[in-house]
């Protein structure tokens, strides 16, 4: 497999978990938060791991509250995933994705565990990075949010 002409399965494991960080985005159906870390310590994480997608280490804690005011959780920053509702762990599971700013991001039914009314939030959230120019691929067994996609594939029946 190629991304930007480049073959991903080249190189060591090492190598490969450096490039998902820089080039993928993850978000996963049931969050996946370290719970003993607040929202912001989530996200500064994932810059950590990802390599802060170039960023300086100085500027890695305003990246990290400007991606978690990106998806309306500014106000949230130094609370536990306990203390949050599903929609804003999923918002900051948002906002850990896109921490690194990949090109990519992959969403594995990052509505399943949600209310209708915050389905259409999070949705609205990923509509947002695809006109931002990310290439976001997502997993939903939910069809109207589904309708809004430029492509769609349906499993064979």
């Amino acid at each position: 497999m190629l991304f930007d002409g480049q073959p991903v399965a080249a190189g060591s494991e090492n190598e490969l978990a450096r490039w998902r960080g820089r080039h993928v985005g993850i978000i996963f159906q049931f969050f996946h938060l370290i719970p003993t870390l607040t929202a912001f310590e989530n996200v500064l994480l994932a810059l950590e791991l990802g390599g802060a997608g170039g960023l300086p280490r100085s500027e890695w804690r305003a990246r990290a509250g400007s991606c978690l005011a990106s998806v309306e959780m500014g106000s949230y920053l130094h609370r536990l995933p306990s203390e949050l509702s599903g929609g804003q762990q999923q918002r900051v599971a948002i906002a850990r994705a896109i921490a690194n700013d990949p090109p990519l991001i992959v969403a594995d039914e990052p509505t399943g565990n949600l209310d209708s009314r915050t389905v259409g939030a999070v949705f609205g959230l990923l509509e947002g990075l695809t006109l931002a120019g990310k290439t976001v691929v997502y997993v939903t067994h939910d069809r109207e949010p589904a309708g809004s996609c430029s492509r769609t594939r349906r499993p064979a029946s």
